[in-house]
């Protein structure tokens, strides 16, 4: 088992949105480092013990940094912002999920989708299409490192952590968001 980093405090919130109940963590000096998806009470105490374990004994409920978050998470969900802009902290991630996660992340933009067989080359593991889905599997930053956004190769919705309907809906909301800008952008002078 790794020690935990001693950063500081990590201050949470198990919060519900329209996605479903999710636990939202960050660091006492602002990173999140967790949006995660948390159906029972168990998935909620195991999230919490992951922090400990890895980040800081000390995990707190609510706070400021944590309040960032959830506001950011809001506005993206409500659509006021198109992304959430939000530090991150990538602790939870082994060498390869962070690659994945970061390479997606800066890839593949709002309203964009990629494949898991596209996303596997663009980390230089053209035949990992499998193992890029297990470290989307693992993201502990859902919808802030955005993985709803891989689909299979033939489009078809394929495995979410919220589930589809949530994974759906994300997509919905970025596809809506990205017609609504590139139509502002054409209708000026």
């Amino acid at each position: 088992m790794r020690r935990p980093r001693l950063v500081g405090d990590v201050a949470y919130v198990v919060e519900e949105t329209v996605l479903g109940r999710m636990l939202l963590a960050a660091r006492s000096d602002g990173p999140a480092v967790t949006a995660a998806f948390v159906a029972t009470d168990a998935d909620v105490d195991t999230g919490l013990r992951r922090l400990a374990a890895t980040i800081s004994p000390r995990v707190l409920r609510g706070g400021r940094t944590v309040d960032t978050l959830r506001a950011a998470l809001g506005a993206y969900l409500d659509g006021s912002t198109r992304g959430l802009e939000v530090d991150t902290d990538l602790s939870l991630l082994t060498p390869f999920q962070r690659q994945v996660l970061t390479t997606l992340r800066d890839g593949t933009g709002y309203g964009q989708r990629t494949t898991y067989g596209a996303l596997a080359a663009a980390v230089g593991r053209p035949k990992a299409a499998r193992a890029v889905g297990a470290a989307l599997g693992a993201n502990p930053l859902c919808v802030v490192l955005p993985c709803h956004r891989v689909v299979a190769g033939t489009g078809r919705l394929t495995g979410y952590a919220g589930g589809l309907a949530a994974k759906e809906l994300l997509l919905d909301l970025e596809s809506r968001g990205a017609v609504t800008a590139a139509s502002g952008a054409s209708g000026g002078a």
